[in-house]
């Protein structure tokens, strides 16, 4: 296992890649409960208002070429973000979502997704391969099977990377739970623990 002597997440140095969670693709999943995987994903979008974290929203076309239709907590979430549309399995081989987590200059990569062994595990690798700090948001994401899920898990593992909770990145991320910032944090903090 590679070792990351920086190991702490700052918001201000953070960067969110949600990838293919879009009608047609979501339902995949099979690790993670789709109600679950949902919730989580709420409320990474949540921490990332809250937090000022800017967020990449990536998606497929479909067969017939149109626009992939993400799922509501993200686009409520973030107000009709701008989808970034792949032809390739990995972000960072698509020029445009490459320049888009560039642009923000932040070197920790946070990535919630579906599926796991796909676009979430590329990413992963291409993000590690290129610098970046990156951690899987494991609840905010879905695997097509335990099986191949773990087998992602451990080549990303071994790539550097590795796995974080909704609630646990609420929780570092939260600071001074006087603050207003850290409260709204801490909520995220109980309503995850509460799922």
């Amino acid at each position: 296992m590679a070792e990351n002597a920086n190991s702490t997440i700052r918001a201000s140095d953070a960067v969110i890649l949600f990838a293919d969670l879009q009608a047609g693709i979501v339902e995949l999943t099979a690790t993670n409960s789709l109600e679950r995987l949902k919730r989580a994903v709420r409320a990474l979008v949540r921490l990332a208002n809250v937090m000022g974290i800017p967020a990449i929203v990536t998606g497929v076309r479909g067969q017939n070429g149109e626009r992939a239709k993400v799922i509501p907590e993200i686009s409520d979430g973030l107000g009709e973000p701008a989808i970034l549309h792949r032809t390739v399995c990995d972000s960072f081989q698509s020029p445009e979502i490459a320049a888009a987590i560039q642009s923000t200059g932040r070197k920790t990569l946070l990535i919630s997704g579906v599926a796991t062994e796909l676009a979430v595990q590329l990413a992963a690798l291409g993000g590690a391969d290129r610098g970046y700090q990156v951690f899987v948001v494991l609840d905010a994401c879905g695997g097509i099977s335990e099986r191949t899920e773990q087998a992602a898990l451990l080549r990303i593992t071994k790539a550097g990377a590795t796995t974080v909770s909704v609630m646990t990145l609420a929780g570092e991320l939260a600071g001074d739970f006087r603050e207003s910032k850290g409260q709204q944090a801490l909520e995220i903090v109980y309503e995850m623990a509460g799922a």
